[in-house]
């Protein structure tokens, strides 16, 4: 046990030295050159709304996991105003074909076999701000960290794992490879830290990114920590459609939202509206199949796993991970958190 205890924490941890300034500036102006070359092209051959993301070849990916300088949100309709501390996500234009952008990128999150080469495409985008670029690519840095921290080290502890007895045992090991695999060209050096990934996300969140903006919550760093602005993050995100940004609140509303008076009256503060969020969103099209993140996550690093390797996320949850007498309560959160009128939701954004 106190192996697999250094094992979870080893996912929190990564080290790596910080980028030159010289060539980061450098890296910079050559990508803006080529994003600025390859969307002329698109403008003259009509694609450039459908592009999901700037192919630039071998343009390596950015060092220590840093994300790119923060941009300065575009002025268009202001929200609301929040008594806030620190600045608040701009609003967002319509654009369908955003959206489905958008969409295609979680795909892409999901089913890549090669997250780093994944990275390094998404790496001018990133540079140059584009929201659903950073929030991905954040993702795969939450993913790949405990793996990039020590190759070897993750290596030698699914040996450990390999070797104890039971099918729970067989699960883990095999969640373990899958993420290995996936993430097998990351090393200690590319620095994939907490750290950097909530940096990406605070940029991604004041881009617009309700996904971004929600998982900061959980992490207990949010972009406001009134009352007030909390409140109207969880409510935002009930009001939408995106699956992405209820799983990513998902955690910041189970036992860590006990006693908290900006959630009065939420579905929050239980471990029972921990997993309500996460099958409402599993039932708004996040993917929950038995090789998503969703489920890789909870097994290679919390060690729950279902022992049918068939087995999806929502069937796992009520066949193992509750009481029975627990199920009908689970239901009634789950339609609480998608009986609301759902307005349209734009590339991982809300409307304001």
């Amino acid at each position: 046990m106190r192996q697999f205890a250094a094992l979870v924490d080893s996912l929190f941890s990564g080290r790596g030295a910080a980028p030159v300034a010289g060539l980061a500036r450098a890296l910079m102006l050559a990508v803006l050159a080529a994003l600025l070359v390859a969307g002329l092209a698109r403008m003259r051959d009509g694609e450039a709304a459908s592009a999901v993301v700037v192919d630039t070849g071998e343009a390596p990916m950015m060092p220590g996991g840093a994300s790119a300088p923060r941009p300065v949100p575009a002025v268009r309709d202001q929200p609301a105003p929040v008594q806030a501390t620190r600045p608040v996500p701009t609003a967002s234009v319509h654009r369908p074909l955003a959206a489905r952008r958008a969409d295609a990128l979680a795909a892409a999150f999901e089913r890549a076999p090669d997250l780093y080469a994944l990275s390094r495409d998404l790496a001018p985008a990133v540079m140059a701000g584009d929201a659903d670029a950073l929030w991905v690519n954040s993702r795969i840095h939450d993913y790949c960290a405990g793996y990039a921290a020590s190759p070897a080290g993750y290596a030698r502890d699914t040996g450990v794992l390999a070797r104890l007895d039971g099918r729970r045992a067989a699960a883990l090991r095999a969640a373990r490879e899958r993420v290995a695999q996936r993430c097998g060209r990351f090393a200690p050096v590319d620095a994939l830290t907490v750290a950097g990934v909530i940096r990406q996300r605070e940029d991604a969140a004041l881009a617009g990114h309700l996904a971004a903006e929600a998982s900061l919550l959980a992490l207990e760093v949010p972009l406001d920590d009134s009352p007030e602005y909390l409140r109207d993050l969880v409510e935002r995100v009930h009001r939408s459609s995106d699956a992405e940004a209820f799983a990513a609140l998902s955690p910041g509303m189970g036992v860590a939202a006990s006693g908290r008076t900006a959630f009065a009256g939420l579905v929050a503060g239980t471990p029972l509206a921990e997993l309500a969020w996460q099958l409402a969103a599993c039932r708004q099209g996040l993917d929950c199949g038995p090789g998503s993140a969703l489920m890789t996550g909870y097994c290679a690093n919390g060690g729950i796993c279902a022992r049918d390797a068939r087995q999806d996320f929502e069937g796992f949850v009520y066949d193992a991970a509750i009481p029975r007498q627990g199920a009908e309560e689970l239901e009634d959160m789950v339609d609480t958190l998608l009986q609301r009128v759902q307005p349209q939701r734009v590339s991982g954004r809300l409307e304001r």
